[in-house]
């Protein structure tokens, strides 16, 4: 077996973190998309309601206080204050989840992706418009097997990113406003836009496949070179798991398919402009997960419909994994 399983304690913590999260971070989402505030005015000795939008008070006239709104007042801030409750009163439980995780050693993934991917979610990006790509991915991929990966080596110090949205946007900034209010010291790499870095030198990478190249906004930072290969991780069903950050903070990763995720790791690890190193540690990642697809995931079948939908340059790397694939027995837990 490829895949050492979680401890019976191991596993009920991290169905506790993503019951939680899931109750913290749903609160979070409607706060975001909440107005800053709803205030009434006096102006002309006539009462107006205003909504604001930061913390200077600008913001504009939503007409004289009229029975429509005050009810619109009242709603707003009902909902603000049990929102906030709801938010507030989950924190402490997440946390105590987090710590217990970390505690036990389960897969963690490194605190400033789980800042990033944290925000992602807040704004509703994960899955819909961006996926994780690249070795952070691997956490996910643990949890949805039920165990370690055994082999696969661990996290990189940098993020790799693909956008994935299918529709384009209204032309707005999306991922460069959503690093910015992580870390306002994020720039972009002059000499590979595709990246940007922050000045604790932490970086994040974005790749695109060249069908969803034309949704993201040509304005939007880091600026991605579309790359054919990106088209397979589109493919298959998302993996969507909350793990925990190394500080004990939560983190949810949307990824792609586990099958096509392993088979793109094989095919960069047979291309010889990749860094050797580099290399050596997608063919383990590759191996290592496409074997505890077939063992532990039957939720990814690998079967005949699967085979046929593989490209070409795929096909080798298959084949090549199955002819050496261990005949496991069933998995006793």
């Amino acid at each position: 077996m490829s895949i050492e399983p979680f401890s019976d304690d191991q596993a009920r913590a991290l169905i506790n973190l993503e019951q939680r999260y899931g109750v913290w971070m749903a609160a979070e989402q409607t706060l975001r998309e909440l107005p800053y505030d709803l205030r009434r005015k006096t102006v002309g000795g006539r009462e107006y309601l205003y909504e604001i939008h930061d913390r200077g008070g600008n913001g504009r006239s939503l007409g004289p206080l009229s029975a429509e709104n005050l009810t619109r007042f009242t709603a707003y801030h009902q909902l603000k204050t049990a929102t906030k409750a709801r938010r507030d009163g989950s924190r402490d439980a997440l946390d105590e989840s987090g710590r217990l995780c970390r505690a036990l050693r389960v897969p963690m993934l490194a605190e400033a992706a789980g800042a990033i991917l944290r925000e992602a979610d807040r704004r509703r990006l994960l899955g819909g418009h961006v996926l994780v790509v690249g070795t952070n991915a691997m956490p996910a991929y643990a949890l949805e097997a039920g165990g370690f990966l055994r082999d696969a080596p661990g996290e990189t110090d940098d993020l790799d990113m693909a956008w994935s949205a299918r529709e384009a946007g209204d032309g707005v900034q999306i991922l460069w406003d959503m690093l910015k209010s992580v870390d306002p010291t994020y720039t972009v790499k002059m000499e590979r836009t595709f990246q940007a870095r922050n000045a604790k030198a932490y970086e994040v990478e974005v790749v695109v496949a060249p069908s969803r190249a034309v949704t993201l906004s040509p304005s939007d930072k880091p600026s991605p070179l579309p790359l054919p290969e990106q088209e397979w991780l589109l493919n298959g069903r998302y993996v969507d798991r909350v793990v925990v950050c190394r500080d004990g903070s939560p983190a949810r990763i949307v990824g792609p398919d586990p099958r096509w995720f392993a088979l793109h790791k094989l095919w960069m690890s047979g291309q010889a402009k990749r860094n050797p190193l580099k290399r050596l540690k997608d063919s383990k990642q590759g191996l290592a997960l496409l074997d505890a697809v077939a063992q532990v995931m039957p939720q990814y079948p690998l079967d005949a419909a699967f085979e046929q939908a593989l490209p070409q340059d795929l096909i080798a790397s298959y084949r090549s994994w199955k002819r050496g694939a261990r005949e496991a027995p069933p998995p006793s837990w």
